[in-house]
């Protein structure tokens, strides 16, 4: 990237970034984990689609489409048996393959097989990937991928923009230097986890300044504050925080929702302790977790609710934002309601995915 330039202009409009009819194909959170006991199912909508979640004898959570293909009885009125679902109208059975394994008429039920989706829980969630075959695992913190978590889950919100906006606050590095005034300059490094994870690291040490605490802080303490953001999909975004010896988590898990805005859910997020000692400290873990995410959020929520963004004017302190952008870009997107893949003139016919560009990007 061409650091010299001070402003620069896109070539094209981002087509994945920022639209209200496009999401990237991935994990995205339904509801907790807690809310929904065995035996029971619920009808959810997300991203535009109705679906059917019910949990098995088994345990494991199913995901259908909401509609018995019979009829179109919403499923949700059915009643869970075992594994299986048994639609309410005329007692159509569908296992958790999706497959009609019962129509109380029939001796032998034709092959029909209902539209099911990947379902899987973590940090206290369920999620739902948004295609046939899973292309990644589930979020992780990257401190934390094969570790086991506590969890707390704080609370859910809902936004008047795009979850892109909304996740592009926390690499704003002109905004966290100049309204946060951290005692740390934000500078950011780029690291590519996978197609779809991207990581942004601040390693800077603290500033000095006039400030009692921060001179008795220095006095033990004289390495790096971490600050870090890992994104999935453009829209799961865990904030990292602290110094080595102590870092709080928090995961700002969104969707997009109808009107090309924002719902979402707050995780607080540590590693399993053990013991009794082990549960009370991580109580007091994620209760310092919550007033470090409470002191980002202070402010910004106004600013995102009214927020009409557009980059008319970037600059070399927007890096790490043009950066995400082609991030975003790289994905497979889907379309808002019918989860087909977007596709737009310029691209349809381009077998590869190709990236947003800028003239300040030559990477």
């Amino acid at each position: 990237m061409n650091l010299n330039s001070q402003t620069f202009s896109s070539i094209r409009k981002p087509k994945n970034f920022n639209n209200p009819e496009r999401f990237i194909e991935g994990w995205y959170w339904v509801i907790p984990s807690q809310n929904l006991r065995v035996g029971e199912v619920k009808p959810v909508t997300i991203l535009g689609r109705e679906l059917v979640i019910y949990r098995g004898k088994d345990k494991r959570v199913v995901t259908y489409d909401a509609y018995c293909p019979h009829m179109g009885a919403h499923l949700a009125e059915g009643k869970v048996e075992g594994n299986a679902l048994r639609c309410f109208f005329h007692r159509w059975k569908f296992d958790a393959e999706g497959m009609c394994i019962d129509i109380p008429c029939l001796d032998t039920p034709p092959s029909l097989k209902l539209q099911t989706w990947p379902t899987a829980e973590k940090y206290g969630m369920i999620w739902v990937w948004t295609g046939e075959i899973p292309q990644q695992p589930l979020p992780f913190v990257p401190e934390f991928e094969q570790k086991e978590c506590d969890v707390a889950i704080h609370s859910a919100f809902m936004m008047n923009c795009h979850p892109n906006v909304v996740m592009i606050n926390a690499i704003d590095a002109q905004h966290l230097n100049a309204v946060h005034k951290l005692p740390l300059e934000i500078i950011f490094q780029r690291q590519e986890l996978n197609d779809n994870a991207i990581i942004f690291n601040n390693t800077t040490p603290f500033k000095e300044e006039n400030c009692f605490l921060l001179k008795l802080i220095r006095l033990f303490y004289k390495n790096a504050i971490t600050y870090s953001v890992c994104y999935w999909y453009g829209s799961i975004g865990i904030v990292t925080l602290g110094p080595d010896f102590f870092h709080v988590h928090t995961m700002f898990a969104v969707r997009l929702h109808e009107g090309g805005k924002t719902e979402g859910q707050i995780l607080l997020i540590t590693k399993k302790r053990k013991g009794i000692f082990g549960w009370l400290s991580n109580r007091i873990v994620l209760w310092l977790t919550k007033i470090a995410g409470k002191f980002f959020l202070m402010g910004d929520i106004k600013i995102v609710q009214t927020i009409k963004f557009d980059l008319k004017t970037p600059i070399k302190a927007d890096q790490s934002i043009m950066q995400f952008i082609n991030h975003v870009e790289k994905q497979q997107s889907l379309m808002w309601g019918t989860w087909q893949e977007g596709r737009s003139r310029d691209v349809e016919s381009k077998p590869k995915r190709e990236r947003w560009q800028d003239t300040m990007s030559n990477d």
